[in-house]
């Protein structure tokens, strides 16, 4: 299992997506996370899609899509996702409507992510929020599977935001185990020291959503 003596600062910060989705962030605020994510070399900013379009030279520039909840209509997620990336977004990560694919209709949660990935064509890379800590490992499983079969690059854990919680390691390797290597995998939600990203990575995690990106990265030596 990997530690955080066994990773370096700099491959860790290679894989973070530095996060700043609270709905009272500020202009000011993302210009803040633009600074510190150029500071800490990190390999992308995650900002709401109303902060778009920004200026972030240098760094990969990610949104959401059908956040938090994944409940818009999937022609509203892809207007949200296609419009964002009119704005400069490289990457967009979706919600899924969770209560879709907890009644096991995976039907539906397969339209969704394909009129994302079709709103967006090939002009940006796609990372699907599947919720992990509110569905059960079967429906884990059938989503990842869905996922790719849509055209997601990514399957993603969580949104931060759910009451259930955020990424576990059990989710990210499950997730891992089912989309191989031909799909990133980005844990994201409540991932605060480098203990816990460690954890992550050794699960199979190729990306991180960190909104505490300095005090993980303080964690891993040089």
């Amino acid at each position: 299992m990997a530690s955080s003596t066994s990773l370096t600062r700099a491959e860790v910060a290679a894989m973070i997506d530095h996060t700043l989705l609270a709905p009272e962030a500020t202009p000011a605020q993302v210009g803040v996370l633009i600074e510190d994510a150029r500071a800490l070399g990190v390999l992308a900013i995650c900002v709401s899609p109303s902060m778009l379009p920004v200026r972030a030279p240098g760094l990969v520039v990610a949104t959401v899509a059908g956040f938090p909840s994944g409940k818009h209509h999937s022609l509203v997620k892809g207007a949200e996702a296609r419009l964002a990336v009119d704005q400069g977004a490289a990457e967009v990560d979706m919600v899924i409507d969770v209560g879709a694919a907890r009644a096991g209709d995976y039907t539906a949660v397969l339209s969704d992510i394909v009129t994302v990935r079709e709103a967006i064509g090939d002009r940006a890379l796609l990372k699907v929020i599947i919720e992990s800590a509110a569905l059960p490992d079967d429906a884990i499983v059938q989503v990842c599977r869905v996922a790719e079969r849509a055209g997601a690059d990514f399957v993603k854990t969580s949104t931060g935001f759910h009451p259930a919680g955020g990424a576990s390691a059990h989710a990210v390797r499950l997730m891992a185990e089912t989309v191989g290597d031909r799909l990133g995998v980005k844990a994201s939600g409540g991932i605060r020291t480098a203990e816990a990203a460690a954890e992550m990575i050794a699960a199979g995690a190729t990306r991180l959503g960190l909104s505490k990106s300095r005090e993980v990265l303080d964690g891993f030596p040089i």
